[in-house]
């Protein structure tokens, strides 16, 4: 959970639960990815609301970190936004690039809820960011359900739930799946870093 029951630190616990995914995909390369590293980044920059004292950061902050810096010495090569309402991009980008870094302003409906639906209602408990805001990883998708880590574990979210509460996504060229030289999914990579190359 990477002190996530403690701290606002999703942000960060997002990324190292991204890496665990990724080192674990390139066979013989499984990484652990430690809570002192998940918090030490969170600390570098994390924002605390004067009048609350709530702390939390800001994916885009935390992605320039992790770029610039690493967390648990593991370094992103570069990210680029997903327009979270063309479903067709969110697949393809959690499919080629190994799943996708999100955020959400969750309603209070979720807590109840085994699989994190919309409720046909966007006010009261179902208000956006009613429960606040939270940031996962995408590891999964199918034509019902999206699934994401979040505190540790997988939860399942429908499309509905994505498209009313899913603020921004983001996909990742990491280093880690880079190295492997072939995704899971079959892609090959080194093509892919040669189309990089042409562009950048």
């Amino acid at each position: 959970m990477y002190a996530n029951d403690r701290l606002g630190d999703c942000t960060c616990a997002a990324a190292g639960h991204m890496i665990e995914a990724w080192t674990g995909s390139a066979e013989g390369h499984d990484t652990e990815i430690s809570e002192k590293s998940v918090v030490s980044a969170f600390e570098a920059v994390k924002q605390v609301d004067p009048v609350t004292g709530e702390e939390g950061a800001v994916e885009l902050d935390v992605l320039n970190y992790w770029r610039k810096h690493g967390i648990g010495r593991h370094k992103i090569g570069a990210f680029a936004k997903v327009a979270t309402y063309n479903h067709t991009l969110v697949r393809a980008g959690a499919y080629i690039f190994g799943g996708l870094y999100i955020g959400l302003s969750l309603p209070k409906t979720a807590q109840g809820q085994e699989v994190w639906d919309w409720t046909h209602s966007l006010s009261g408990d179902a208000k956006p960011g009613s429960w606040g805001g939270h940031a996962v990883d995408v590891v999964g998708y199918d034509s019902k359900d999206i699934t994401v880590v979040t505190w540790g574990r997988l939860q399942k979210m429908t499309w509905s739930f994505w498209d009313r509460y899913c603020d921004e996504a983001y996909c990742i060229i990491s280093n880690d799946f880079l190295l492997a030289g072939k995704a899971p999914n079959g892609l090959d990579l080194n093509a892919l870093k040669a189309d990089l190359a042409l562009v950048s």
